[in-house]
């Protein structure tokens, strides 16, 4: 789908406040209510737009650590990986993960609420993930800068 100003803009708003009413985007993007309306509607169906979400700050809910996690694998074979991808989505704490290019082959965002946390999950966790050789965790110390996506998307 070809995307035009007025949908990138619809895009932005969405994306930094998901719960804007539709009332609002209108008026801001310069359409009418309906129209407004059905562009959602035709991002949505055309899978520009995935989903909606709320935003939660973790350290009101108990944690207080997050682990960029790097992962080396023994073989890229595809069945390998599909394996370690496999373990990895059953595994609570783990909010993001990527197969990256370099030196290593996967990179974890991990949350836990501590450091003891964190040393339980990496026992009982990431040390018996499959095909792993090896583990380099680094702790963030804190958070700098978030952008939304559509931000970055559509700077000016």
């Amino acid at each position: 789908m070809q995307t035009d100003r007025i949908d990138r803009a619809i895009l932005k708003l969405l994306s930094g406040d998901a719960r804007m009413a539709i009332s609002t985007v209108a008026e801001r993007v310069g359409l009418s209510q309906s129209a407004c309306s059905r562009r959602v509607q035709a991002l949505e169906g055309a899978g520009l737009i995935l989903g909606y979400s709320a935003c939660v700050d973790r350290k009101r809910l108990g944690f207080h650590v997050t682990a960029l996690v790097d992962i080396t694998l023994s073989t890229q074979v595809e069945e390998d990986l599909a394996a370690f991808e496999r373990a990895v989505a059953r595994i609570d704490g783990i909010v993001a993960c990527a197969l990256i290019s370099g030196n290593q082959d996967y990179r974890l965002t991990i949350i836990c609420r501590d450091l003891d946390d964190y040393e339980r999950l990496h026992r009982e966790h990431l040390g018996r993930l499959p095909g792993v050789t090896t583990i380099a965790s680094s702790f963030v110390l804190r958070d700098v800068a978030t952008r939304g996506e559509a931000d970055a998307l559509f700077a000016a």
